[in-house]
């Protein structure tokens, strides 16, 4: 079991969309920027909110949502999304660069100038 730290997250993270398998479903989540993430849940909910990254995990506050802390853990051929309670709750199926899921939406959070 090895916690992945801040630089390593940074990595696997900014501008990438984890599919997670929560159940034999999939959440997708794409850590757009820095500070700007979007949710699509299994049962078809959708957040977006501000996330910032730890020494040994990240920090999210979905906009009309839940605030988590999470960590992610490796182990040999695998990635899992753990919450504060230490509880696992998913385990990452893949990591694709970029939005292909679209989560981003057109106008969240973004300025005039951004959306031009």
């Amino acid at each position: 079991m090895t916690i992945l730290n801040k630089d390593t997250l940074a990595i696997i993270m900014i501008g990438t969309t984890h599919v997670v398998d929560m159940g034999g479903k999939s959440a997708f989540i794409h850590y757009e920027t820095t500070d700007r993430a979007h949710l699509l849940l299994p049962d078809g909910t959708r957040f977006h909110g501000l996330w910032t990254l730890q020494d040994d995990g990240y920090k999210v506050e979905w906009q009309d949502g839940p605030t988590g802390s999470w960590k992610l853990d490796h182990t040999p051929g695998a990635i899992d999304y753990v919450d504060a309670a230490g509880i696992v709750r998913g385990r990452i199926l893949r990591i694709d660069f970029g939005d292909p899921e679209s989560l981003r939406g057109l106008t969240w959070l973004r300025s005039d100038a951004e959306q031009a």
